[in-house]
């Protein structure tokens, strides 16, 4: 006001004295002067509030500027992402200038959904899916054409031309479920990137902070056809952190410009976010602590959720507050910022719909607190991961919020390694289909090799999972389920341009890419191919019939049908390829392969079931050599396990613990004998003595039941002998002071169960000596004991002039593991040293494996081939955990399928059977009490054969109907 005054007279009594009228005019006049002052004085700070207020400060003092920002920044909060569409767009925005246009001419292309005008009850059905002859053509990283016969006088001179010769062409893998990056094989502490473990909650964590593109997994990865793959951070907290959709293309020798990280995301535009959580037993193992600190429990895990979203739910009502009142009264009003606490930001986002949720959870209790949750707070569930038991609860499923029922995004049959893991089911593919949910197949690598991802959901076909669901469980499903349904999944116009020729159908044992494109760019300059006939899509029945969970026992069976025999016996067999056999089962044992004509003719007795086989097999049984079967129940549960330690020598047969759920599934997949040997500190790691017995068993004393009390010396030497040892060297040197002085040991006068005794036993060519190890390195230096120790032997022996009860001229050796044997195949083939592969496929996980082969395209064959092509002369498969006993003939197919014909299908199965005693010279003594074998319906060595009948041996058949 006193700009607006500064004219008028002083109002003091010394002003000078006036006339009354005068004054009175003037008074007047003073008061208009005034009045209009006033009234220019409101017009102007109205004028200067409208036009100039970027001069002034808001009443507190704070940033116009970032207020504005603010208010930007809720019209972001209130929006909500769409799936990017792929069709209409001119170039891929992950296309790199200069890559030339391709022509893939001549393939049996999978589109990825049905032909147009196909029902959605039909469509989930089957039908309209089928595999078409096509030429496809890619352009500025996009699928431009899919038809057939496209004219290359059409397309652009520089097109390049590949031909598919009739091979199948589908889209990209997709693996919904990876740690690929984050955490790096070989395992090192310090590449060890998957979980932030500095608090339970932390949501604001990044997976994309920690990816390494160096991580030569993820080549690996992609030469299993797999383009594309979810990385998440570890299930280590409740909340882990935001997760990123990235594709396995990596610096300039894949088609980049350059070797980044933000180059390797699917979505240069990141429309979608993603979050991983996880329920149950791993956050509650890392960080219960009476006490101290939790979650101890999954009450307390439910309580960390709710607490944790209402955090976030808070921060979302505060700013909800904050951005409608900007917009009412104006953001230069506004006396305080946007709350933003970037502690709750993603999990905010989750709460507005703008993040796509993973979830981590096994069990119903999980499944069902987490469903709850989300109808609490309001935000949709994309996938259960693991979802063990979500094929009990499928009606759970559908209770949670939102529109779409969570996927389950599963293993096809890997279980029982933890307590969450012990109630799962082959078949829950196949069940959640049919209630109308989602199956999606993952890896969770480095758990499972991302490389063989669609394996897993070649072995859902197998169990009964239709094939177009099965092959849109690792590509249209998890696409839809990233939120990139319209651009990824699928050979379609419009569609990213990632793309896999396979040299056999992906849903085949053994399937490998030809060649892999990713944006249009092929990825593999001169990969290796495998040499495989030709043969069409594999038949894709809607259904397969289940195993029966629990078998009958039929001592009196006749099976028909059968193609191929693979028993070693002296029964009559009718020599013709022209007919089918038939096997008849008398009292438990077989007493005819053949025509059987008068078996056929008299087995109208109302006992003999008689059963057609469509492609019978009958082979010898499996034997499972490697893994922790008869001394282990759940891997994680102490209470439920041997045990072990490297500072004790232990005989398994002392340990064994049969009638497991393990060892019931062992023997329905056609395993009927297991040789395993306590555990020298955790899976896959042995010292003791073996034990041999039969899977059937109830307990140890049962007839039969133990075959061999101590099959052989165990010692582990891999980077897990540093544990006892301290050193790998000086493990080797104690083992070989211990050999040395057996030599001179008198087993008589011993203890005959002490480690000494049995490894007299060793020297004196008794016992066999099974070395777990991978590293070349390694094996060279044991081959050197071996050396040694043998000609401390023969010298022995010549000088007491005895060649010892064994009659050996050394020590008989094996090893099992052997990721890096092939490097050494020359040597154990002189060495005449056998060699147990477990795992059969190895993918580099600790540094003595880091040159493991991981075959074709990468790599030209796989460690049996290198070592039967070297003249290793015992060449065993075995499993290194135990849920692979479901897998143990499909095994032996993909050395089979795969070794280019160095194998046949007998000598494939000997992987997992015969050869497997022969390198522990058991091989005389097998089936002293004769009968058994396994029968099939469909190959063993293919996806989708049925165990119908095991010969355990003793007159017992279980018979699965």
């Amino acid at each position: 006001m006193q700009r607006g005054m500064s004219g008028l007279p002083p109002y003091n009594a010394v002003a000078a004295s006036r006339r009354r009228g005068g004054n009175l005019v003037r008074r007047r006049r003073g008061l208009r002067y005034f009045a209009l002052a006033c009234l220019a004085f409101i017009v102007y700070a109205q004028w200067r509030q409208v036009f100039s207020s970027e001069e002034l400060k808001s009443p507190s003092q704070l940033s116009i500027e970032r207020l504005r920002k603010d208010l930007q920044q809720c019209a972001r909060l209130h929006s909500k992402p769409t799936d990017p569409i792929g069709l209409g767009r001119e170039r891929n925005a992950r296309y790199v200038d200069g890559h030339k246009p391709t022509l893939i001419q001549n393939a049996t292309v999978w589109v990825g959904e049905p032909v147009e005008g196909t029902s959605a009850e039909d469509a989930r059905a089957g039908e309209g899916y089928s595999w078409i002859d096509a030429d496809v053509f890619i352009e500025y990283g996009l699928i431009r054409k899919v038809g057939k016969g496209i004219s290359v006088a059409t397309l652009p001179s520089d097109t390049l031309i590949w031909n598919a010769e009739r091979r199948q062409l589908t889209s990209g893998i997709i693996d919904m479920h990876s740690h690929a990056g984050v955490d790096n094989v070989p395992s090192l502490w310090g590449n060890g990137d998957t979980n932030e473990l500095s608090a339970d909650i932390t949501p604001y964590v990044r997976s994309i902070d920690g990816l390494d593109p160096n991580d030569y997994q993820i080549q690996v990865i992609k030469s299993g056809g797999v383009t594309t793959s979810l990385v998440l951070p570890g299930s280590g907290n409740n909340i882990g952190g935001e997760a990123y959709v990235i594709k396995h293309a990596v610096g300039k020798v894949d088609g980049r410009s350059e070797t980044s990280i933000a180059d390797m995301l699917a979505d240069p535009d990141r429309s979608w976010r993603y979050i991983k959580m996880a329920c149950g037993e791993n956050p509650k193992r890392v960080y219960g602590k009476a006490g101290e600190r939790g979650p101890f429990s999954r009450l307390g895990e439910s309580w960390e959720f709710r607490h944790a979203f209402e955090q976030a739910a808070a921060q979302v009502r505060a700013q909800d507050d904050w951005c409608n009142a900007a917009e009412t009264v104006g953001v230069e009003k506004m006396d305080t910022y946007l709350p933003q606490d970037l502690k709750w930001e993603t999990l905010s986002a989750v709460l507005r719909g703008q993040v796509h949720v993973n979830t981590h959870c096994y069990t119903i209790p999980d499944l069902e607190a987490f469903v709850d949750h989300s109808n609490e707070f309001k935000f949709s569930v994309r996938a259960f991961h693991h979802a063990h038991q979500t094929f009990l609860v499928p009606e759970v499923l559908k209770r949670a919020w939102g529109s779409s029922t969570p996927a389950s995004a599963l293993f096809a049959d890997n279980m029982w390694y933890k307590a969450e893991a012990y109630i799962g089911s082959e078949y829950a593919g196949k069940i959640l289909y049919e209630n109308g949910l989602t199956p999606i197949y993952v890896s969770d690598n480095p758990v499972i090799n991302a490389q063989h991802v669609v394996f897993e959901a070649a072995k859902a076909f197998g169990y009964g999972l239709p094939y177009h669901a099965a092959l849109a469980a690792v590509t249209t499903a998890p696409a839809e389920r990233l939120g990139l349904g319209q651009r990824l999944g699928k050979i379609k116009p419009g569609f990213d341009a990632d793309i896999v020729v396979w040299d056999s159908d992906p849903l085949s044992v053994g399937a490998t890419p030809v060649q892999v494109w990713i944006d249009g760019t092929a990825q593999f300059e001169d990969p290796v191919e495998l040499k495989k006939p030709f043969l069409p899509p594999v038949d894709a029945p809607s259904q397969r019939p289940a195993t029966a969970e629990e078998p009958v026992i039929a001592n009196d069976l006749i099976f028909t049908g059968v193609s191929k025999s693979f028993l070693s016996t002296d029964l009559p067999q009718d020599p013709s390829e022209d007919q089918s056999l038939a096997v008849v089962i008398a009292g438990g044992k077989i007493t005819c392969i053949g025509a059987c004509e008068a078996e056929l003719h008299a087995a109208s007795k109302p006992d003999t079931t008689i059963v057609a086989l469509q492609n019978g097999y009958i082979t010898k049984p499996f034997i499972a050599f490697g893994s922790g079967l008869g001394l282990n129940a759940i891997d994680a549960e102490d209470v439920t396990d041997n045990g072990g330690s490297p500072d004790v020598f232990s005989r398994a047969v002392d340990g064994l613990a049969l009638d497991t759920k393990k060892l019931h599934y062992a023997h329905k997949y056609g395993v009927t004998k297991a040789i395993s040997a306590p555990a020298y500190r955790g899976l896959g790691t042995h010292q003791g003595t073996s034990v041999g017995f039969r899977t059937s068993s109830k307990h140890a004393l049962e007839e039969g039941a133990v075959f061999l009390d101590d099959a052989a010396v165990h010692y582990t030497l891999t980077v897990d002998s540093k544990e006892g040892s301290k050193s790998i060297s000086n493990a080797i040197g104690t083992l070989r002071h211990k050999l040395l002085e057996a030599i001179n040991t008198n087993v008589t006068a011993a203890d005959p169960f002490t480690e000494a005794a049995f490894l007299a036993k060793v020297v004196a060519g008794e016992l066999p000596l099974v070395i777990t190890v991978h590293s070349a390195d390694t094996i060279a230096a044991l081959l050197k004991v071996k050396r040694t120790v043998d000609s401390a032997i023969a010298s022995a022996r010549g000088s007491s002039g005895n060649s010892g009860s064994g009659g050996s001229e050394g020590i008989s050796l094996a090893i099992i593991g052997g990721a890096e044997s092939h490097l050494v195949a020359d040597e154990l083939a002189a060495a005449d040293v056998g060699v147990v592969l477990a795992p059969f496929q190895s993918y580099r996980t600790t540094w003595g494996q880091r040159r493991g082969l991981v075959g074709a395209p990468l790599q030209n064959g796989t460690a049996v081939d290198r070592l039967l092509a070297a003249g290793v002369r015992r060449v065993a498969v075995g499993l290194e955990e135990d849920w692979l006993v479901h897998d143990l003939g499909l095994l032996a197919g993909i050395a089979y399928r795969n070794g280019g014909g160095a194998i046949g299908e007998g000598e494939a199965l000997d992987l997992v059977g015969q050869n497997i005693l022969e390198i522990l010279g058991l091989a005389k003594a097998e089936d002293e009490e004769g009968g058994e074998f396994v029968v099939f319906d469909g190959s063993p060595l293919e996806v989708g054969a049925r165990v119908r009948a095991v010969g355990s041996g003793f007159g017992k058949v279980a018979f699965f109907e």
